[in-house]
């Protein structure tokens, strides 16, 4: 389920409105020729979240996303506006349905080139389908 947790996941990011739209990439992972302002899945891990009649999994995902510039306020309506589109990932999918989705954590730092980067962690608790 993780594996089609992620896709699903990109699948929605992808066709996503403004201001996400303008990203220059949307990828499984840290795209090697995007110039910035990109996002990519970091990392996910699963673990069992069966139930006695369903195969269940809590998916920890964690989505990067890579911008530059001088103002760390800039990204703020971006990294608002991503947190909504995830959260709003819909419910139902052909291989599984989620039960929830929670924000855990965001970390924030700059790097070198005014390159800035956010990482967001969110848990999807998922169902398979019967």
């Amino acid at each position: 389920m993780e594996l089609d947790l992620r896709a699903a996941l990109i699948a929605w990011l992808r066709a996503t409105p403004a201001p996400l739209d303008a990203l220059n990439a949307i990828e499984e992972e840290a795209p090697p020729r995007a110039a910035p302002p990109w996002l990519g899945i970091a990392a996910s891990a699963s673990a069992d979240w069966s139930t006695k009649d369903r195969q269940g999994r809590e998916v920890r995902v964690a989505v990067e996303l890579t911008t530059r510039g001088d103002d760390p306020a800039a990204d703020g309506a971006l990294v608002r506006a991503l947190g909504q589109r995830i959260e709003a990932l819909p419910r139902d999918h052909p291989q599984f349905e989620v039960a929830s989705i929670l924000f855990l954590r965001a970390r924030a730092e700059r790097r070198e080139r005014n390159v800035r980067s956010m990482l967001l962690e969110y848990r999807f608790r998922l169902l398979e389908r019967p």
